[in-house]
């Protein structure tokens, strides 16, 4: 096989995230089966439909490798890190918890979130009111920050204050999922 060739191929990867950081606009992959670390390039991680991804989120990817090492290629499926469970404080009743996951998916556009403030909101459409996304839910679902403008499926409770996001989706993905 030609050495151009070798360098076409790809291989499919699972591996948790190092860090990564959006503004820097890369990170790093470990791969579960080991080896040197794997490069995540921002548009990687934004043709999935993702402006960030939390550290240790687990990662399923398409590696190929090149002269300067591994690097993502492809982005098959993100997952909130280990132990990441929904805890939405007092703002929100345990038995809501429980059945987050039976929640519609709601269409939403980030209207601001700062992550020095570790909050920010997002508009539902067709919906005049702001959705609250909470830090906490935002890397409980898998990411580390999020832009305004960005698309986002909403999973939304009634809680104390209004309407808040009890986890938050890349649109991309909340298309692949049953609402």
């Amino acid at each position: 096989m030609e050495e151009q060739d070798k360098a076409l191929e790809r291989s499919r990867v699972q591996g948790r995230v190092k860090w990564f950081d959006p503004v820097k606009g890369f990170g790093f992959i470990i791969a579960d089966a080991g080896g040197p670390d794997i490069l995540l390039h921002a548009n990687v991680l934004r043709n999935f439909g993702q402006g960030s991804v939390a550290d240790g989120a687990e990662i399923e990817v398409f590696v190929q490798r090149t002269a300067r090492g591994a690097q993502a290629v492809e982005i098959v499926d993100i997952r909130p890190p280990e132990g990441a469970g929904f805890m939405l404080g007092e703002d929100i009743p345990p038995e809501v918890a429980s059945t987050i996951a039976e929640l519609p998916i709601e269409p939403a556009r980030v209207k601001w979130f700062d992550k020095g403030k570790g909050f920010g909101f997002a508009n539902v459409f067709g919906r005049p009111e702001d959705v609250f996304v909470h830090i906490e839910v935002l890397r409980q679902s898998g990411f580390a920050d999020l832009q305004p403008g960005e698309a986002v499926g909403l999973r939304i409770v009634e809680g104390k204050r209004g309407r808040m996001a009890a986890q938050v989706l890349s649109w991309e993905a909340a298309l692949r999922k049953p609402a």
